[in-house]
């Protein structure tokens, strides 16, 4: 089966280890188990919790009290709707096998994560990509989502919040969304795995579970919990589609492993202090961020509502590739080329890593610009 090769992904691997100032980092910044204990209200001695733990397999659809706290960050869902995943990557992996077939429509949105439009594709659905533009804010045109759903389209695939632009898709919006994916029957994937990072409020905005009964959503720990070393997600589906999606999960998964499950059970029962962690820097961070776009000619943007990335337009001669490769070497700065979303003449900066890394790296980024391009 050939797959279209994952660009982000791509970048982020051959980058990521050799740069000083990662500001392509898409997580809030990461915590030490310490940090967790802590938060936790526990300490060092806690962890002698797991000495008794038998490594077996565990729970093979994650532990009940794993799946109870997952649950809670949803209006009305039980532990039955929901199953435990390495990541949302595989979550989303899983959805896509689980329901698309050759010749299916789907409908997903572009930019997004890759794996949307990728994984339907290489399994030879009939994809239509529905474009995203700065002058919308990066939200969908609701008209041309209609224009693109038929009675024959199977699945619309969206993320939200947006990875890459931090646009957000809040609830009038879900409705009308599920109200379109309705009148079809087909089902709606919402990949949220940025949840809880919106720049209002206390950061969460509704599931599309809960706004529609055939709305599926994926998340995980790893961007806006902090913990994207534990490699656990879920994904929460009517029961129809997670009975296809554990006959799917039976040939890759098994289990997620019980340290695992122990320590993202641990993070999501204290969930309202690592969200107000992750909303203290991301706030922060943004407002460092739109600042320094403010001081540049050479960078607009449309400024995100949450997530923790956002996408700069670079009035430069070169391709975004070329600039991203050589700002890393030569000021050690990482950022991600617009190449890899399909977003000539972008770059995508992430703002939710340590507060200092983003001042200094944003420095020294426009530095580089100033010096190669001037004003």
């Amino acid at each position: 089966m050939y797959i279209e090769p994952f660009k982000v992904e791509i970048w982020m691997n051959e980058w990521e280890t050799r740069c000083t100032y990662n500001l392509a980092e898409t997580c809030v910044a990461s915590i030490t188990i310490e940090e967790l204990l802590q938060l936790s209200g526990r300490n060092q001695t806690d962890l002698s919790d797991l000495l008794s733990m038998k490594m077996t397999y565990g729970a093979i659809e994650g532990s009940d009290r794993l799946r109870t706290a997952i649950s809670t960050l949803y209006e009305d869902q039980g532990i039955a709707n929901i199953t435990v995943t390495h990541g949302t990557i595989a979550a989303n992996m899983l959805v896509h096998k689980a329901l698309v077939s050759r010749g299916d429509k789907v409908v997903s949105i572009v930019p997004t994560y890759q794996q949307h439009h990728s994984i339907p594709a290489s399994i030879g659905a009939d994809v239509h990509l529905l474009q995203l533009r700065a002058e919308d804010r990066f939200l969908p045109d609701l008209d041309d989502l209609r224009a693109a759903v038929t009675p024959d389209t199977k699945l619309i695939a969206l993320t939200n919040p947006n990875n890459p632009t931090g646009a957000l898709i809040e609830r009038p919006m879900l409705e009308d969304i599920a109200e379109i994916a309705r009148a079809v029957g087909a089902y709606v994937l919402c990949d949220e795995v940025y949840r809880g990072t919106a720049q209002d409020g206390d950061g969460v905005v509704p599931s599309i579970v809960d706004v529609y009964e055939k709305g599926i959503a994926t998340a995980s720990v790893s961007k806006a919990f902090s913990l994207a070393g534990l490699r656990v997600g879920w994904i929460v589906a009517p029961p129809d589609v997670t009975e296809q999606v554990l006959i799917h999960r039976d040939h890759d998964t098994i289990s997620v492993g019980i340290i695992n499950d122990h320590f993202a059970t641990m993070a999501l029962e204290n969930r309202g202090k690592l969200l107000g962690r992750s909303r203290e820097i991301t706030r922060g961070n943004l407002s460092v961020l739109e600042e320094w776009v403010a001081a540049q000619p050479r960078a607009s943007w449309v400024k995100p509502r949450a997530g923790t990335t956002a996408m700069l337009h670079l009035d430069i001669p070169v391709s975004s590739r070329a600039f991203c490769v050589d700002l890393v070497r030569e000021t050690g700065v990482m950022l991600t080329p617009g190449d890899a979303f399909e977003m000539e003449g972008y770059v995508r900066v992430g703002f939710a890593n340590d507060p200092q890394i983003l001042r200094d790296g944003l420095e020294r980024l426009g530095h580089y610009l100033g010096t190669r391009y001037g004003a």
